[in-house]
């Protein structure tokens, strides 16, 4: 709205400083951007707008020597009324991507806690600090008359590249860019994903006399913290590109902040409390007053701590062969029906376990083309069965209840003792509505709605309790990470715990830690025989450390975690079996 020319240079920059984060296989080069302009076209002096920003993109990208290669647009932004009419700000929308070259250097935007790896500014804009379209500026009601711009390409050229060649030689511990709220809020967002430290900076070094322009601005750049400073700066040396060290984190949970002869104090938890409060007001209208306030007052109490005991995390110690292109004889069956979306994790799990896996739609048992004769263990997936209009797999279930074939397999199948199931999420809703983990008994288990009468998608905390399941036994007194995602996952359970194998939970009581309100904190059942494992959670999706949201720093040797030693249990039951 203050310069069309600016607000499209500063859309790729900002998708630049986002994406860095990541080791791309080829640099900066090998970026691809899409463009989805959205502009109110054919109105006084917008085509001469819009022709000035898409020149000013094309430049900025050819300069980069990066493509856009596509995109789209929406031109006709503008609403007339009776008495009025709107026009929609002009805006571009850019989404950058690029291949990954190694997905586990990946640098996330938390703040290590150790005094020893100082932060750094890396300015990308080499323009002077402005607060024009600024949020600072938006809460204040103004506009402002200066934007943010970068002057000069090819030094955010080699800023770019000089951040990748440090984030491949694994010489940044944390790092975050500088976009929405400028350098303060940069700060505090590093402290918020957790509840531990503070920092201590000092921005005299940058030269800003105005503390609330060195504060809120959002001019291109960078914060960084270091694993090596020296090696860090001799690399950006290299470059040519200014690395500017601003301060140290603390154990001290405030952020110190001194520029000059100026001196600030901001004071983290109060801060992310306040930063909090849109979402619980918002999730007041989903799932009520109740919920949402014990999501606000456990969002920071439900702390992710694991216990990885007697677990080595390398291919080795599971027997594992990853280059393994020959049968090994023992087979697995992945069932799915229309609308699933957990087959392909879940059958390269099996496959790394050693199983030899087979895709088996509910159309193959329908018409008799599979019968899982010569199947040792079948899987349930997850995802969304027949769009989960009808309901926790229910129509799954009739496919199963109301086909003769089918039916006649998938009981044929549970009479054979040699045989192992696995349900996860809709799967897990079919075993239940199939009455499979616990068949005979009169008071029914039913998957109901979340409590929180919304889809849940976290990432959180199980405990593995002492159990006889096939799959989980060997992981009793662990305590993992593991996501779930969705949205009837409350187990309900008509009778008293003790009726029941539960052999793991949700490792808080309150919600969110126990996302749906599953009686007795449930995520997963088995079967008395502890063959048949019906679980919400999904652990096809956490068999890598690069899957989990948070992953034990001591642990970085691992190549899998403990959730592939329960596809490994099964494997090795069923040969041993034989």
């Amino acid at each position: 709205m203050i310069s069309a020319e600016n607000g499209s240079v500063l859309s790729i920059a900002e998708s630049l400083t986002n994406i860095v984060w990541a080791p791309l296989t080829h640099g900066l080069k090998g970026v691809s951007l899409s463009a989805n302009w959205m502009w109110p076209a054919k109105n006084q002096g917008e085509n001469a707008r819009l022709y000035q920003a898409v020149e000013a993109a094309s430049d900025f990208a050819c300069a980069l020597g990066i493509n856009i290669p596509t995109g789209k647009d929406s031109l006709s932004m503008t609403q007339k009324y009776k008495d009025e009419v709107v026009f929609a700000p002009g805006t571009v929308i850019i989404s950058a991507s690029g291949e990954i070259s190694d997905i586990r250097k990946i640098v996330e935007p938390v703040l290590v806690t150790d005094p020893s790896k100082p932060l750094y500014y890396i300015d990308f804009s080499k323009s002077g600090k402005a607060l024009g379209g600024s949020s600072l500026g938006q809460i204040l009601s103004t506009l402002g008359d200066e934007t943010p711009k970068v002057t000069d390409p090819f030094y955010f050229a080699a800023a770019f590249n000089a951040l990748q060649a440090a984030i491949s030689s694994d010489l940044i511990a944390s790092g975050h860019d500088i976009s929405s709220g400028g350098l303060i809020v940069t700060l505090l967002e590093t402290c918020f994903a957790q509840n531990l430290g503070g920092i201590e900076i000092d921005l005299s070094p940058l030269g800003e006399g105005d503390s609330v322009k060195a504060l809120f601005s959002e001019n291109s750049g960078v914060i960084i913290q270091a694993n090596n400073p020296e090696k860090i700066e001799i690399l950006f040396e290299q470059y040519n590109v200014t690395c500017i060290p601003i301060g140290k984190p603390t154990n001290e949970r405030v952020i110190r902040v001194k520029n000059f002869s100026e001196a600030y104090l901001f004071d983290v938890d109060n801060l992310r409390e306040n930063w909090f409060r849109p979402s619980y007001l918002l999730d007041r209208k989903q799932c009520g007053e109740v919920l949402a306030q014990n999501r606000l007052d456990n969002y920071k109490t439900n702390n992710l701590t694991f216990n990885f005991s007697k677990f080595g995390g390398d291919y080795a110690s599971l027997n594992i062969d990853p280059k393994r292109r020959t049968r090994s004889g023992v087979k697995a069956a992945i069932i799915r029906e229309k609308g699933v979306n957990g087959d392909r994790e879940m059958a390269w799990s099996l496959y790394l376990a050693g199983f030899d896996v087979k895709d088996v739609h509910m159309t193959d048992l329908i018409f008799g083309r599979e019968t899982l004769e010569d199947i040792s263990l079948i899987v349930f997936v997850g995802g969304f069965s027949n769009s989960d209009v009808l309901g926790s797999a229910i129509g799954w279930a009739g496919a199963f209840k109301y086909n003769e074939r089918a039916k006649a397999a998938l009981d044929k199948f549970y009479q054979r003792e040699n045989t192992l199931s696995l349900g996860v999420c809709n799967g897990c809703q079919l075993m239940v509505a199939l009455d499979l983990i616990y068949p005979g008994k009169k008071q029914k288990i039913k998957m109901l709605h979340n409590a929180s009468h919304k889809f849940e998608s976290s990432f959180l905390n199980v405990d593995i309790h002492a159990n006889e399941s096939v799959m989980l036994k060997s992981l009793a007194g662990k305590k993992l990470g593991i996501w779930v995602a969705h949205g009837e996952g409350q187990f309900s359970m008509p009778e008293n715990e003790d009726q029941y194998l539960i052999p793991m939970k949700y490792s808080f009581d309150n919600y969110p830690g126990n996302p749906n309100g599953s009686d007795y904190n449930t995520a997963a059942l088995c079967s008395a025989d502890g063959r048949h494992l019906a679980m919400m959670p999904h652990l096809e999706r956490a068999i890598y450390p690069w899957q989990w949201g948070f992953y034990p720093s001591d642990r970085k040797e691992d190549q899998v975690t403990p959730w592939m030693e329960a596809f490994v249990n099964a494997r090795k039951w069923v040969e041993d079996f034989k």
